[in-house]
């Protein structure tokens, strides 16, 4: 784990590092000459305090690969566990969860945002059929809460430990004056390991496959931009309980991302699977076709499934039509597998077994008209 000490804009200041290879000294208080560090809004003493409450939520996600502990300057991970591959392909992704966070700002929950973050990472991952390894995270807030900074990783943690994989790094910052008191974000970054011979994507891709949708958990991380416009001009309170969603509309805000990540690994060990596609920003359709192959195209029936409520109560607020929803949020499916039709109905049954509701959405064709979404959702 690398530093996870407090940093000014453009710099990493000094703090505890949270970081594989060994135990950090105990810092010296130097005499101040001038308004100091703290002055100017950073507080060392509370990335210090942050990183000894996030120290047991991290461990837990560290198998035997994490060499050392809390305390250097890089995370170390054993790579000797790659000699058993035949020929290994490292993948990697990035990414962060976008404006979702100031929901949970609003709310002052930072639990669940965490989640969020390692979703949007592995299953992005995972497409490519590889198993998530390591991941690093980065955090920065305007004015350092040890509580809620150790909150926001503890739910990174959490969410690394349902991917199967080490928080192996990261780096709590310290931003005033360039973020608000009350103003955070984060982002991270996970690396993961395939057999070449393994990998999936649009080269297994052929006409007839099955398109299996898997469902989300809501809105997941995308999107927000366009949920905070529609609650703000409809004047709708994050603590209202809206009769259609079954509780408040924060709660329903904030429902984390699903993490597909060991779902989808258990699916290509066990079945025909040629392709993922994870159903982020652009909705199904964009998505769905970026592991289509030349010459072929999907279609999908929307009368397999009923989108869940939170999609048609935005879309009756908001004023938004199925076009413009459908290319912005993931209407119900969080993932798609494509897999070879002879495999569909096991393929569905081994995601029950898991607790992943999935269903035959439709398939793969023989033109070039990208992936279209046809008929009618389920009233």
């Amino acid at each position: 784990m690398n530093s996870r000490g407090p940093a000014g804009p453009g710099e990493r200041a000094a703090g505890t590092p949270r970081g594989a290879g060994g135990a950090r000294p105990a810092s010296r208080r130097v005499p101040s000459r001038g308004p100091g560090y703290q002055a100017a809004g950073v507080s060392i003493e509370a990335g210090d305090r942050a990183v000894a409450l996030m120290r047991d939520a991290v461990q837990r996600t560290a198998g035997p690969e994490v060499i050392g502990g809390i305390g250097g300057f890089a995370g170390l991970f054993d790579a000797s566990r790659l000699t058993g591959y035949r020929r290994p392909v490292l993948a990697t992704a990035t990414d962060g969860v976008g404006t979702k966070v100031v929901i949970a700002q609003r709310l002052h929950r930072y639990g669940t945002i965490g989640l969020d973050l390692v979703a949007m990472v592995v299953d992005d991952l995972v497409t490519c059929g590889a198993e998530p390894l390591f991941m690093t995270d980065y955090v920065v807030f305007g004015s350092l809460v040890p509580e809620r900074a150790a909150e926001v990783v503890a739910g990174v943690a959490q969410g690394c430990e349902l991917a199967g994989c080490a928080l192996l790094g990261g780096e709590t910052a310290e931003h005033p004056g360039h973020l608000g008191p009350d103003d955070f974000d984060l982002a991270g970054a996970a690396t993961g390991v395939v057999e070449a011979d393994a990998l999936l994507g649009p080269d297994r891709v052929r006409a007839g496959d099955t398109i299996l949708a898997l469902a989300s958990s809501g809105l997941h991380a995308n999107g927000y931009s366009l949920v905070r416009r529609v609650i703000a001009e409809a004047g709708l309170a994050l603590d209202a309980e809206p009769p259609e969603l079954g509780r408040s509309l924060g709660e329903e805000l904030l429902t984390p991302t699903a993490i597909y990540a060991r779902d989808c690994l258990a699916l290509a060990a066990g079945c025909d699977v040629h392709a993922f596609a994870h159903v982020t920003g652009g909705g199904l359709g964009a998505n769905l076709a970026r592991v289509l192959p030349p010459g072929t195209g999907a279609l999908v029936d929307r009368g397999t499934w009923r989108p869940a409520e939170v999609f048609g109560f935005l879309a009756g607020h908001g004023r938004i039509g199925q076009e413009d929803m459908e290319r912005v949020f993931n209407m119900g499916v969080g993932m798609v597998a494509v897999v070879g039709a002879d495999d569909a109905d096991r393929a569905v049954d081994l995601l029950s077994t898991r607790g992943v509701r999935a269903w035959c959405a439709g398939e793969v064709t023989r033109d070039a008209e990208g992936a279209r979404l046809v008929g009618a959702y389920r009233g």
